[in-house]
C-alpha cells in the first residue's frame, strides 16, 4: 500500500506541473486573441459609431480598427444586413452576438476547472503525505522522526502548490470574464441602436 501512496504522491505533483503548463498555455492564447479583438482604437471606434447612429442620416463607417476587431466585424455584419433590406435584423443581430460570445468565451471554462480543482489536487497530495508520514512512523518509531518530518514538509508542499497554480488561474478567468462581459454589453447596446437606426429609417 505504502507504494501506491508513494506513486500517488509523485502523481499530483506531475498534475501540478501539467496543470500549470496547460493554465499558462490558455493565458497567452486568451491574451493574444483579445489583445487583437480589442485594439487601441477600438474604443474611439465603438463612440464614433455610436454618434453616427445617433445623429447621422447615413452610415458609411470607415475605420482602421483592424478586421480582426470585433466590433468592426459586427458594424460589417449590420451594415450588410441593412444594405440588403432583410427583415428580422434583431434575430440575425442576435445571431452575431451569441457568435462572437462563444469566440470569447473559448477555452475559459478550461482556467475555470483548473482554478476551481487545483487547491483539491494539492490537498490529495497533503493527505498522501500525511498518511505515508504516520506510516513510516509506525514503521521506525520514534527513531525516524527527521524522515516523517521530511513527509509532511513534503505534505505541505503539494497543498501549497495547488495555491500556487489556483490563485493566478483564477485571477486570469476573472479578468477574461470581465472582459467579455464589458465587450458582449456593448454589442447588445450597439444592436438596441441598430434596430432604432432601422426603425427611424423606415419611417422617413
Amino acid at each position: 500500500m505504502q507504494e501506491y501512496v508513494e506513486l500517488g504522491e509523485e502523481l499530483v505533483f506531475v498534475a501540478m506541473g501539467v496543470a500549470s503548463v496547460i493554465a499558462l498555455a490558455v493565458f497567452a492564447e486568451r491574451l493574444i486573441y483579445y489583445k487583437k479583438t480589442l485594439g487601441k482604437k477600438n474604443e474611439s471606434y465603438l463612440s464614433e459609431v455610436r454618434n453616427s447612429l445617433q445623429e447621422e442620416p447615413e452610415i458609411h463607417w470607415k475605420t482602421d480598427a483592424g478586421e480582426e476587431s470585433i466590433y468592426t466585424r459586427f458594424i460589417q455584419f449590420a451594415l450588410r444586413q441593412l444594405k440588403l433590406g432583410r427583415k428580422g435584423l434583431d434575430e440575425s443581430l442576435e445571431g452575431q452576438i451569441l457568435s462572437e460570445k462563444l469566440e470569447l468565451e473559448k477555452r475559459l471554462p478550461i482556467l475555470n476547472t483548473l482554478g476551481n480543482n487545483a487547491p483539491f489536487i494539492g490537498l490529495l497530495g497533503t493527505v498522501l503525505g500525511v498518511i505515508k508520514a504516520f506510516y513510516g512512523l509506525g514503521t521506525l518509531g520514534s527513531s525516524g522522526a527527521e524522515v516523517v518530518m521530511r513527509s509532511i514538509s513534503t505534505a505541505l508542499l503539494a497543498t501549497a502548490a495547488g495555491l500556487a497554480v489556483a490563485i493566478p488561474v483564477v485571477m486570469a478567468n476573472n479578468y477574461f470574464s470581465r472582459k467579455a462581459k464589458v465587450i458582449l454589453q456593448n454589442l447588445e447596446i450597439l444592436k438596441k441602436e441598430l434596430l432604432s437606426y432601422q426603425m427611424n429609417k423606415t419611417k422617413v
